[in-house]
């Protein structure tokens, strides 16, 4: 039998992942915590990166820290440059705090819909949070589910901010490509330049592995942002679900939706590497 062939010869990235971190306490309110078999080290998913041919990775600020960013941080400073982070940051923060995040290699901040509904876009100092996002050229990442797109959808256009949609929105497959959330994802994508990531398709699929259900919304959603604005993230540890998941099933996915290895390509490699500063590092392997 011929082994499977990994991701890319030359090097990509996952572009949404959480670390947790053996040195870095859980806050004490936390909104949950995740069972020990759904935490993984910096150390543990650089192995699995490589067992996969990937290289480079965006570590996304997980919940159960709050607002506490050392764990990420530490994550970034051992990446030799490789990994780039999005923070969970409270209104309050002060530019110098902001100097610290970008230069430690984050380039955005995450609001969770699906948590704390509008409530990060309302709050008092949101606006002047979300300006900073604006006045670094950050992303603000979003995730959110249903319909929760499409109710925070003028707040997020009031914010002028770069947006970047997690797990494309996580539709309910059973409504359709309709559903004001996704219309709301699509309308974003046609809009620009906003960005979307094809990740966690067992978010919002029905059927299970290997996630077919979800092959329209993830078809809409490349032609709406286009392969220029569209990256690959695994969702590494896998918390909050509830049966065991590999990392090879969703980046198998890739394949089927992407069935041109230029195209595969892009998603991995090139978009990633310019969207999140790497265009100045050819092949990017070798940074």
């Amino acid at each position: 039998m011929t082994a499977a062939p990994s991701a890319l010869q030359h090097g990509g990235f996952d572009s949404h992942a959480h670390v947790f971190g053996a040195a870095c306490p859980f806050a004490p309110d936390a909104l949950y915590i995740p069972h020990p078999t759904q935490r993984g080290t910096a150390a543990e998913f650089r192995a699995v990166l490589e067992s996969h041919g990937l290289t480079h990775a965006l570590i996304v600020g997980a919940q159960p820290y709050m607002h506490d960013n050392r764990c990420l941080l530490d994550a970034l400073a051992a990446s030799d440059g490789r990994w780039k982070g999005i923070a969970l940051l409270r209104p309050g923060a002060g530019d110098r705090e902001f100097d610290a995040l970008a230069d430690a290699g984050v380039i955005g901040i995450r609001f969770n819909l699906t948590t704390f509904g509008d409530r990060e876009l309302t709050e008092p100092g949101a606006d002047r949070l979300l300006a900073q996002v604006r006045e670094r050229g950050w992303f603000l990442q979003i995730h959110c589910e249903h319909d929760e797109l499409a109710g925070a959808l003028p707040a997020l256009r009031r914010a002028d901010v770069r947006l970047m949609i997690d797990h494309f929105g996580r539709p309910e497959v059973a409504r359709g490509l309709d559903q004001p959330g996704f219309a709301a994802l699509l309308e974003l994508g046609r809009s620009g330049p906003h960005v979307v990531k094809l990740s966690g398709p067992f978010r919002s699929s029905r059927t299970g592995y290997p996630y077919c259900d979800v092959d329209l919304f993830i078809a809409a959603a490349i032609e709406a942002f286009t392969l220029d604005r569209c990256v690959w993230g695994s969702d590494w540890p896998y918390v909050h679900i509830d049966a065991r998941m590999d990392y090879g099933p969703p980046l198998h996915c890739l394949r089927r939706w992407l069935p041109e290895a230029a195209d595969r390509r892009k998603v991995l490699l090139d978009t990633p590497a310019r969207l999140f500063g790497f265009s100045d590092t050819p092949g990017v392997a070798g940074n």
